[in-house]
């Protein structure tokens, strides 16, 4: 044993301060690192470029319905009806995207109140499969619309997914329609059916519920689309204009109502309640 060995030995140490190794968020828009409890107060948006980071299911109800608000129960599916595989079992994806989820699937939907307002709220987390539908998002928001009918209140949906989940095949793509069906449902019993587009909202969902609501709000930089930039510029051979496909774009240009900031969003999700929801009979 060397000297510089027992003198170390012999000297008192404290015990070793244990780091949590995720006090900082690193903003994807401009680099800047962030104090993580400081991003999550300021609603998970950079403080420095305002860019609005994504957030999950669970984040988005408790930021936009007021406490007490009831989760409802998550359909029950058939899984893996194709027996798909592509360079994995679709039955191994399911299992490692529900092993990093509280939940069963990328669609969550809940009952509560938005500044006492009655509302159904529905929000597809992105993180759980790109937020892909499959049956049991299209089933979810079924069940959401059901509730919201069952209720007399209004329904609104928080979308962020990357399209139709293809291990799912045209089962998939068979929630289109029955979506479709529902939201005229609301319509015709005059309930408002609200649209929040986030961060990505792409593929059958922009082609179906997406943007079938009576107001679509978007959040700003949200990327909005059927088809990628890509895909449009080899189809059309022209290049896109700047923003192409992103919220402000869509809003100057007539496919979306208003831009909201997420700070702003739930104000502005109460005041269009207090303008659309029907009144109580006293």
């Amino acid at each position: 044993m060397s000297w510089l060995t027992q003198i170390r030995k012999s000297i008192p140490f404290g015990r070793k301060r244990e780091t949590a190794d995720n006090l900082w968020v690193k903003c994807p828009n401009c680099s800047e690192m962030l104090f993580a409890r400081d991003y999550e107060e300021n609603l998970f948006v950079c403080p420095r470029c305002d860019h609005h980071g994504r957030v999950g299911a669970d984040v988005r109800l408790a930021q936009v319905l007021d406490p007490g608000f009831a989760l409802l129960a998550e359909p029950q599916v058939a899984e893996d009806p194709l027996k798909f595989r592509d360079s994995k079992k679709y039955a191994d994806r399911i299992k490692a995207a529900r092993a990093k989820s509280p939940h069963t699937d990328a669609f969550q939907v809940a009952l509560g109140s938005i500044d006492g307002h009655r509302a159904v709220v529905g929000v597809q987390d992105f993180t759980f499969m790109g937020g892909s539908m499959g049956m049991a998002v299209g089933q979810a928001f079924v069940n959401g619309a059901q509730r919201a009918l069952d209720e007399g209140c209004a329904y609104i949906v928080f979308t962020a997914a990357g399209g139709a989940r293809m291990q799912e095949g045209i089962l998939s793509l068979m929630q289109m329609p029955k979506a479709t069906v529902m939201t005229r449902r609301l319509k015709e019993a005059g309930l408002p059916y609200i649209v929040v587009l986030t961060d990505p909202t792409t593929g059958g969902v922009t082609a179906s519920y997406a943007m079938l609501g009576d107001i679509h709000i978007a959040e700003p930089g949200a990327l909005i689309g059927f088809a990628g930039q890509r895909v449009i510029q080899n189809t059309i051979r022209e290049s896109l204009p700047d923003g192409f496909q992103r919220a402000e774009y869509l809003h100057k240009h007539g496919m979306v109502d208003m831009v909201v900031d997420r700070k702003s969003l739930r104000g502005t999700l109460a005041r269009l309640l207090d303008y659309l929801q029907p009144a109580r009979a006293a």
